[in-house]
């Protein structure tokens, strides 16, 4: 679909030390990262998963320079710490190379499925003509090329979260953070999701990060991460099974 060059499948594409992470609460602090190492390697499908409140999302955030945190660095690509950049630099580096799935879809309820994904293209500086291109792609591989006109109030939830990815892997991100993407949807949509995750991850080569409290998401995984109380602990390496199905309802 685009011609970025990846890492190789197995190599890191980011990796953390030591991060910690605190937020005020009344008079004292809660951490809520305390001192995780993480890592995650192109080419995999890494769940991320604990209870609520455990910290899985903070992490995220932490790792795609959304939250910065007290303490720990970041290593990812080329950058030898990430939160060592300015505010400006850690939003290019987001562009540029990270994608982002969220629960909520997070789209914009006046454009239509093509311009959501065409208006991320031209932020990274793609002539029109090649953001129409690339995002008609884009929804296509997704299967939503009879929906491109279509605007979110005509989208099912299925379809919403859909574009949602067209959006995050029509940039070709060498790493794809996903949160709950998969929690507002019916095991059929459930399952169309997690196949697109574990393609991005196959096909794409991109380093898959996807947080999440759903087992059945699992089978699906080449490692499982749990983290309770912010820390990880457990890190197990698994083989996907490809005839993984979604089949009961949340």
């Amino acid at each position: 679909m685009i011609t970025k060059a990846h890492g190789k499948h197995g190599d890191a594409a980011i990796e953390a030390k030591g991060l910690v992470k605190r937020f005020k609460s009344g008079k004292g602090f809660v951490e809520v990262l305390k001192g995780v190492d993480f890592d995650a390697k192109h080419g995999d499908l890494t769940m991320v998963m604990g209870p609520s409140g455990s910290g899985k999302s903070t992490l995220i955030a932490a790792l795609s320079g959304l939250l910065r945190p007290e303490e720990g660095k970041v290593a990812t690509l080329d950058v030898p710490d990430l939160w060592k950049l300015s505010a400006g630099r850690i939003d290019k580096f987001r562009l540029d190379n990270c994608g982002f799935i969220f629960q909520g879809f997070n789209l914009f309820p006046a454009l239509t499925a093509l311009q959501q994904v065409e208006t991320v293209l031209k932020f990274q500086g793609l002539t029109p003509e090649q953001a129409k291109k690339r995002a008609t792609l884009a929804l296509e591989e997704v299967g939503l090329k009879p929906r491109l006109h279509q605007r979110p109030t005509s989208l099912s939830g299925g379809e919403k979260q859909r574009v949602a990815i067209a959006r995050a892997l029509a940039k070709d991100p060498q790493i794809l953070f996903a949160d709950e993407p998969t929690s507002a949807l019916d095991g059929e949509n459930g399952q169309v999701v997690i196949r697109l995750l574990r393609r991005a991850a196959t096909e794409h080569g991109a380093a898959v990060v996807c947080v999440t409290h759903d087992p059945r998401l699992e089978a699906w995984a080449d490692r499982i991460i749990h983290i309770e109380d912010g820390r990880i602990i457990d890190d197990t390496r698994r083989t996907p099974d490809p005839e993984a199905t979604l089949a009961s309802s949340h």
